[in-house]
């Protein structure tokens, strides 16, 4: 049996949620409550605030349970919803606290969803700089490095080889047997690059004997003057000598 303090509460409420309260009996009601401020562009969040009322009401907290009508609540958010209510609950026995109680509920609600939103938009800055990142990697390329040049070069010059292994087994089909001949040694003869370097090379060693203290030929030594060469241009022989 509820007592008279609690059916002059349900009166009360009953007028101030016409369309969010449905009483159950004289010991339990149900009211939708909502958040106070909704957000643009963001799921409202509303919920079902079930209410039972012990004997011993208001000197001791009515049991309450959260159900979600609309909007996304995990079962972590609920219990941290209940215990916030409870906590008001204690701070106003003795007193009819339901309306308390609700006020506070959609206060949390406003809280709840600014905190989702903020924290969606924050996932989705992220998801943003992700993707741009990964876009300018793609357009910026892989950084090269000694390593990686060593690795490509390896497998081009892996690949370049087989290629132009093919391209001689090609050409080698359609030729006779004197031409593959002739083919093959052109193949072993040195490019006019290969010389090049070759010559670069034997260069490279004279200057190192040079520099090894290989004594120079001088060449003044082998040199006539003018005056020699004149005397040799003025001998003359007889036919005696």
């Amino acid at each position: 049996m509820a007592s008279e303090t609690l059916l002059e509460e349900l009166e009360v409420l009953e007028a101030i949620y016409p369309t969010e309260l449905q009483r159950i009996s004289d010991t339990d009601l149900e009211i939708e409550a909502e958040q106070d401020d909704l957000l643009d562009g963001y799921p409202e969040i509303k919920l079902l605030l079930s209410v039972h009322y012990p004997d011993a009401y208001p000197d001791v907290l009515p049991e309450l349970k959260l159900t979600t009508v609309e909007g996304d609540v995990s079962d972590s958010e609920i219990d941290a919803l209940i215990k916030d209510l409870l906590t008001i609950g204690e701070e106003n026995l003795g007193m009819a606290m339901t309306f308390t109680l609700v006020s506070h509920l959609r206060e949390q609600l406003s809280k709840l969803s600014r905190s989702q939103k903020e924290e969606r938009d924050r996932i989705e800055r992220e998801k943003e700089r992700l993707a741009l990142e990964e876009e300018e990697a793609k357009t910026r390329g892989t950084p090269v490095t000694l390593e990686s040049f060593k690795a490509w070069k390896a497998k081009f010059d892996k690949e370049m080889a087989l290629r132009k292994s093919r391209e001689e087994d090609e050409k080698l089909k359609g030729l006779t047997p004197k031409e593959r001949e002739e083919f093959k040694k052109a193949q072993t003869r040195l490019s006019g690059r290969q010389l090049f370097e070759r010559n670069k090379n034997l260069d490279a060693q004279d200057e190192a004997l040079i520099e090894e203290g290989t004594v120079s030929v001088d060449i003044s030594q082998y040199e006539r003057t003018r005056e020699e060469e004149d005397q040799d241009e003025g001998i003359t022989f007889s036919d005696s000598d």
